[in-house]
């Protein structure tokens, strides 16, 4: 059985504190936050306290960023590595210290982890779960968590 979980990053600024969430519904989730940092930041360690809090069993990441599905779904993954952290332009990987990090516990183990894009404030209540959850991390600068 595959669990979907929800993520989410918020900026205030962008840079600036920010907020992450990840939900697999309403009584068990969590959310953080960091004082200096990107949406993006935000996005990628949404994904990485999802998995890190769910460590065994197939997992669905649902995310409104692109920049993270598509890493994973259109494989550019495979290209930074066969480039040596350099992006499509030859550019260094913004971010490596959260891909890397999350690229071993995608990467780990048996377990299969998808990602799937949703439109972010569409009225899609899991994804405005985490948008909601996001946003006040990103404001209070303090987590949340529950189950």
């Amino acid at each position: 059985m595959t669990i979907r979980i929800n993520t989410d990053g918020s900026c205030r600024g962008n840079p600036g504190p920010g907020g992450w969430a990840w939900a697999e519904n309403s009584e068990h989730y969590a959310s953080g936050a960091s004082a200096d940092t990107t949406n993006q930041r935000m996005e990628v360690l949404a994904v990485i306290e999802a998995l890190r809090a769910n460590p065994v069993g197939d997992i669905e990441i649902v995310s409104d960023s692109m920049y993270v599905v598509k890493c994973f779904n259109d494989r550019w993954h495979a290209g930074w590595l066969r480039r040596g952290w350099k992006n499509s332009q030859g550019q260094p990987v913004a971010n490596r210290d959260l891909w890397e990090d999350l690229f071993a516990l995608a990467f780990a183990g048996d377990r299969t982890i998808s990602f799937t894009w949703v439109k972010g404030h569409s009225g899609d209540p899991d994804n405005d779960f985490v948008d909601s959850l996001a946003t006040a991390a990103a404001y209070s600068q303090s987590s949340a968590s529950a189950g």
